[in-house]
């Protein structure tokens, strides 16, 4: 993710002197620390959770077995991530489902941390596992507020419930009486934010919990407020008991240091973050798999995650087929880019390849070529797209033209198409599978 990557570079340079070093001394694992704690505050960490940080890691790393290892400085990096797993959880924590239904979440925050559009986000999540999930108005005060949420629940397909500025405490059981009647299983209540904590904002948020008892209470923080946001993390926490911490704005320009301070300072665990705009930018939070992607590691399970809820069964199937017969069109390369673009955001999808993250820059990363690609493939007649050999200078001309590209931009595209049929020509060599097969491949 983009929020770490700043992070992500500094540490990658630091364990990069250790890693070629023989043999480490304790002054170079000290002084290492050092730069360490420097980068964590730099991502906006919390002062005491950065100290508390590097004690635990120097306290392990200076010991007789790192410093007489063999490879010192990959120990070291083995247990910075072990602590910065620890640091952020642990393991995912699950949402808490009741044991009579429905199960109520409630959702609270402060205004313009993101928390209506995070229901409509958690709404559409749980639809996709099978749930049947209900959302519900009780922002009474915000202006709109009440519409906003209507329309992220039809952007969702979720059900909407709304009962107008009546008390928010009166709407959310008449609500949950309104689940159990039309067999809803989950009742996501969105409420009333502040732009800053005071008491009357409190005291309402303590009343609907008393009348509704939920299974979770998720605060919502914007992670471009940085430690700013554990903060309010903890002032909610001692006054509602929350069970989770939702992350909004993971994605944009912000260092990180949120995700790695609330569990920490509160005690609770992040349970989802938000990674983009779409409903469907939503991703629970994995403290291991976070861990390897500050690290460089990648993360390949969210990835192979991400590509089966991208990738179309029946698509593949043809595509498979069409390769055995070496008949790899521009049609079906189209589909591929359709595919990497239902996938999500490129630099996060790169961050997630191990050894590979850290090593390319996000503003070396062209979002736009995929446009520019499928825009091209868009602008050719079907027979183009059957038979490239036939495009010729005047058809890059025309096809140039009509997608509002260039003739170089044309002449890429189909280099890259011819690349990858080869490629995947080659892959479907019975000859090349089979010493495929006999070798064993490393990551």
């Amino acid at each position: 993710m983009s929020a770490f990557s700043s992070l992500g570079e500094k540490l990658n340079h630091i364990f990069s002197k250790l890693v070629k070093r023989g043999k480490l001394t304790e002054l170079e694992i000290k002084n290492a620390m050092r730069e360490v704690r420097v980068a964590l505050l730099e991502a906006d960490v919390n002062f005491l959770v950065a100290k508390d940080f590097i004690n635990r890691v120097s306290e392990k790393a200076i010991g007789e077995k790192i410093l007489e290892s063999l490879t010192p400085g990959q120990q070291v990096i083995k247990i910075v991530n072990e602590e910065l797993i620890s640091l952020m959880g642990g393991q995912n924590e699950k949402l808490a489902v009741s044991p009579q239904p429905p199960t109520v979440i409630m959702m609270c925050g402060l205004q313009g941390a993101g928390k209506t559009t995070f229901s409509g986000k958690l709404g559409f999540y749980l639809k996709k596992q099978g749930k049947k999930p209900l959302l519900v108005a009780c922002d009474i005060y915000r202006p709109a507020a009440i519409e906003q949420l209507k329309i992220v629940a039809e952007k969702a397909g979720v059900a909407f419930f709304e009962k107008g500025t009546q008390a928010a405490e009166k709407t959310a059981k008449e609500a949950i009486d309104f689940a159990k009647k039309y067999a809803y299983d989950t009742v996501i209540i969105d409420t009333a934010g502040r732009l800053q904590i005071n008491e009357e904002l409190m005291n309402e948020l303590v009343e609907i919990k008393q009348a509704v008892k939920p299974a979770e209470i998720l605060l919502t923080v914007d992670a471009m407020t940085g430690q700013e946001a554990a903060n309010v993390a903890k002032t909610f926490n001692e006054k509602l008991d929350i069970t989770g911490v939702l992350l909004t704005k993971l994605d944009g320009d912000t260092r990180g240091g949120a995700a790695l301070s609330i569990k920490a300072v509160t005690g609770k665990p992040i349970k989802f973050c938000g990674i983009g705009e779409k409903l469907g930018d939503i991703e629970p939070f994995y403290p291991d798999r976070m861990a390897s992607r500050i690290l460089g590691m990648g993360d390949v399970l969210t990835l192979i995650e991400k590509a089966q809820e991208a990738v179309d069964e029946k698509q593949m199937k043809e595509m498979e087929e069409r390769l055995r017969k070496n008949s790899f069109t521009l049609d079906d390369f189209l589909t591929s880019f359709e595919q990497i673009s239902k996938m999500g955001n490129l630099a996060d999808l790169i961050s997630m390849i191990p050894g590979v993250g850290n090593k390319i820059k996000i503003g070396d990363i062209d979002e736009k070529q995929i446009m520019r690609y499928k825009a091209i493939i868009q602008s050719m007649t079907k027979e183009e797209r059957l038979d490239p050999s036939i495009i010729k200078a005047s058809r890059r001309k025309r096809i140039a033209a009509g997608s509002g590209t260039t003739i170089q931009n044309v002449n890429m595209l189909l280099k890259q198409y011819e690349q990858s049929r080869d490629m995947m020509k080659n892959m479907n060599n019975p000859r090349l599978q089979k010493m495929l097969m006999g070798r064993k491949i490393n990551f």
